[in-house]
């Protein structure tokens, strides 16, 4: 079992560093690697909703989910068809995420009985979240291409430790099995 969890780690590890790689080499790339993404996402929804749709027993919910998946598919098909413009508004959504996450940080940092020092950390967390909020509605075109360096960045960072585990996993692994293999061999 460490053995495949181990080959498993570094093979997800490599693989995270090539993306990061790749990511970072190509940002525009990325982006509209993502706005394909969302685009088969909105495909994906479409085909549920109208399997939810004849699943469904009565005519109301019927309708609801094949207006829904007309929605999800025409969604898809704006992605796909002025990519830019999708990437522009999903910059805005992840923009609209970090400034209301922020402010929820924010306000979470005076609930009653939190210590001074976690309490400062929720607000820099938050007044962070809402700074890059900010900074992606005031800049969408770079916030794009922000978006794809920090997600290279991610993976970078995230392949790197995920590498070392499996690694060390393996190592570990090797220094269990050596007794075993001399107790045999004797």
């Amino acid at each position: 079992m460490l053995k495949s969890l181990s080959s498993s780690l570094i093979g997800r590890g490599i693989l995270a560093l090539a993306v990061g790689i790749m990511a970072l080499a190509w940002p525009s790339v990325t982006v509209l690697a993502l706005v394909i993404l969302f685009a088969v996402y909105a495909f994906i929804a479409a085909g549920l909703q109208a399997v939810r749709a004849f699943n469904s027993r009565t005519a109301g919910p019927v309708v609801g989910h094949l207006l829904l998946g007309l929605l999800d598919l025409a969604a898809g098909v704006i992605a796909l068809a002025w990519p830019t413009p999708t990437a522009l508004v999903l910059v805005l959504i992840v923009g609209s995420w970090a400034v209301l996450a922020g402010l929820i940080e924010i306000a979470a940092a005076f609930r009653s009985g939190e210590a001074a020092g976690t309490r400062a950390l929720f607000i820099l967390g938050g007044l962070v979240s809402v700074a890059f909020g900010v900074v992606l509605f005031a800049h969408p075109a770079i916030g794009a291409i922000t978006l794809a360096l920090l997600f290279g960045l991610f993976n970078l960072i995230y392949g790197s430790w995920t590498l070392v585990q499996g690694i060390e996993l393996r190592r570990t692994e090797k220094g269990l099995h050596a007794p075993l293999r001399e107790k045999a061999a004797a």
